[in-house]
């Protein structure tokens, strides 16, 4: 497997993918139009690992893509101990047959490539997105370049930075041009319907992921909300946010 993917048109709608916490969510999320799904655990700590039994439940009511968090804490860094679950882990969710995993790790602002390594080592089977461990890079098109040495890498997950919708949407779109279809970067974190529109519109990325904006009353530990995934699907779709 190589680390390319296409080009996207301006005319084409984003990627939608949302996170999902149990059984539920995943049936509302793909009843809304969900293109893929990330399975977590424990969403204030940023999402972690979910059990096996969790994803193997999910794989029963949906045929969607299912990308599975593969972390052990809060933060952005790991310990041998934890490398070694999470090498179990990613083991495990292979022999799934789940569409990949979502792991990353920073050292000192920039990329832990080696823990990475072992994580998808015992995974060799699995495609992964970096997470948003990669905002905390002081060098980001270097840690981009770095990223994209390892095949199975196939996403950047990354909310564009700070400042407005309209800024973030410049830096993605220049990160998307950095990576020249070596892989795709994946706009998300905290982005709401405005955002998602200014997204779509610019088309500065060709994937979106969203959590609270999909929940009912934007609650990080309410239930995902069938209607309000519709709607996300149809700025994703136009790149016109609606009336709540």
């Amino acid at each position: 497997m190589t680390c390319r993917v296409g080009n996207q048109s301006k005319s084409t709608p984003l990627l939608l993918e949302v996170i999902v916490l149990s059984v539920a969510d995943a049936r509302a999320a793909t009843d809304g139009g969900a293109d893929r799904l990330e399975v977590v655990r424990d969403i204030h700590a940023g999402g972690l690992t979910p059990p096996l039994s969790l994803v193997r439940a999910i794989q029963t009511v949906t045929t969607l893509p299912l990308r599975v968090m593969v972390r052990e804490n809060a933060g952005f860094s790991t310990t041998a101990e934890e490398l070694s679950v999470l090498r179990r882990s990613a083991s495990e969710l292979a022999s799934l047959g789940v569409d990949g995993i979502v792991v990353g790790f920073d050292r000192d602002g920039e990329p832990a490539l080696d823990d990475v390594a072992q994580v998808l080592e015992a995974g060799p089977g699995l495609r992964a997105t970096f997470h948003r461990a990669f905002e905390r890079f002081r060098e980001q098109e270097r840690a981009l370049d770095a990223i994209c040495r390892f095949p199975q890498i196939d996403h950047i997950l990354t909310s564009g930075g700070e400042g407005t919708a309209v800024e973030r949407s410049t830096h993605l779109a220049a990160l998307t041009a950095h990576a020249r279809g070596r892989l795709r970067i994946i706009a998300g974190g905290g982005l709401d319907a405005e955002s998602l529109s200014v997204f779509a519109a610019t088309a500065c990325v060709t994937e979106a992921h969203v959590g609270r904006a999909a929940r009912e009353g934007g609650n990080p530990e309410g239930p995902v909300s069938a209607e309000l995934v519709r709607r996300l699907r149809r700025i994703a779709e136009t790149g016109h946010a609606e009336p709540a």
